[in-house]
Formats: C-alpha cells, structure tokens, sequence
C-alpha cells in the first residue's frame, strides 16, 4: 500500500457460491473451485518481500528510500481443460482504516485499528498460453505505468492512483513506517472459462473481482509479509538494503 497518500477502495461485499469471488477478504473464491499452485520467485509462502519488490524500503537513515519496485516472477500451475484466460490480483489486507496518525514521529497505527484492502496489482485476460510472467514483466517506464493491453493481459489500475495520477500495473508494498502490523500481500492467480472478462478504462481490482463470479474454474494464492516499522521488521527478517 502506498505511504498513507494513495486512495484505499474498499472492496464491494460480494455473494459467494460456487465459484464466485469474495472481495472483502481480498478476491478468494468460494469452496468447490480447484486448486492453483502459485510461485513467486524469492518470496517463500509466508516469507518476507525482497526489497527489489517494494515501492519502499527501509533506510539507512531516515524512514524510507523508494524501491526498485519491480514485478515479480510469478508462475502458476496449468488451469484445467476449460481455462481461456488468467487474472492475477495482489491484495494488501491490512491496510488501516484510519491515516490520520500514518508517518507521524511520536505516533503508531496501533494493530487493533480497523483494517482494509488495498489493491497493488491488477491484470486480466491473461492468455491461456502462459503460466508465467518474467521479473518487471508488469513494471517499467514511464511511471506511473498507463492501464491498457499489454504483450500479457489487460492491465487495469492499483490502489496508488490518485486523482487524475493514475497507477496501472504492479506497484509494491509500502506501509507506513510506523504500523504496528505486518502487512500481508496475497498474490492470487484465478483460471478463468472467459477469455475477457469485457473490462476497460481505468478499471480496479473490485472492478476484476465483480467480473468474476461464474467465471473462476480454479485459483491459488502465495502470501508474502512486508513493514516498514524498524521494530517490528525485527520480528520477520526485513533488512535496509538487498535483495
């Protein structure tokens, strides 16, 4: 999520059923669709985000320095015989409710505070054919990336967009430096009987996420972990500077 400026969309409650998806808990279908195996190169599943993933990192002095903020390689297991297209959804689900002490020396997001989700990555109508993207696949001057077709899907925009700033394509973690809690990013892959799911324009992840029901023959998912809080990167493994 982006350092307490970017605007946060709350997801759209969504019925769940049969293969439906369920927005408010960051796009995870309904029991009965199959299994996806989701890979992302140098994140084990629960395992701390590399610093050449983030919009931010840590600093060596001050709070935070901007990342490399490359997309990472992201593979996934074949979708079954009907699959016509891919979608992929990265999701922050911890991002505060509430921005009015995010980045304030002497002050904390305390990690009871009400939580939210915050898209980082939205791109549908993946072609069938793949089952993988390269590192920086989805990033990559200009900046901010223009939503739109692409060699690899449609891309639609994140969470970091703005006003008239419009973010398209992947854009990494980057809480507030002084939350309490680790956020979670969920990359979540979805096989798709639609080869398109007829979005265009600057649609979101919510957007995606209402396409969907009816649609999705399989999913999968890989969490990652990511803070910017000195104290408790301490407890998960963030280190200032490295891959």
């Amino acid at each position: 999520m982006a350092c307490g400026t970017g605007r946060i969309r709350q997801s759209a409650a969504l019925l769940v059923a049969g293969g439906l998806v369920l927005a408010g808990t960051g796009g995870r279908p309904a029991a009965g669709a199959a299994a996806l195996t989701v890979t992302v190169d140098d994140i084990r599943r629960g395992g701390v985000i590399p610093p050449v993933y983030a919009y931010c990192v840590p600093a060596q002095q001050g709070h935070v320095a901007p990342g490399p903020n490359k997309s990472p390689k992201i593979s996934w297991s074949r979708g079954p015989a009907k699959t016509a297209s891919y979608a992929i959804i990265t999701v922050d689900p911890d991002v505060p409710t509430v921005f009015d002490n995010a980045n304030q020396e002497g002050k904390k997001i305390r990690r009871t505070l009400k939580r939210r989700d915050y898209y980082q990555w939205v791109l549908v109508d993946i072609p069938a054919t793949v089952t993988s993207l390269s590192e920086g696949a989805d990033t990559g001057e200009p900046s901010p990336k223009k939503p739109g077709p692409t060699a690899h899907g449609l891309r639609g925009i994140n969470d970091y967009s703005k006003g008239a700033k419009v973010y398209g394509g992947y854009d990494g973690p980057c809480p507030p430096w002084n939350d309490e809690r680790v956020h979670h990013y969920r990359f979540i892959v979805y096989a798709l009987n639609v080869a398109h799911l007829g979005l265009s324009g600057n649609f979101t992840g919510p957007d995606a996420l209402r396409a969907m029901p009816g649609h999705v023959l399989a999913w999968g998912e890989l969490v990652g972990v990511y803070t910017l809080n000195p104290d408790v990167a301490k407890t998960i493994g963030n280190k200032p500077t490295g891959k």
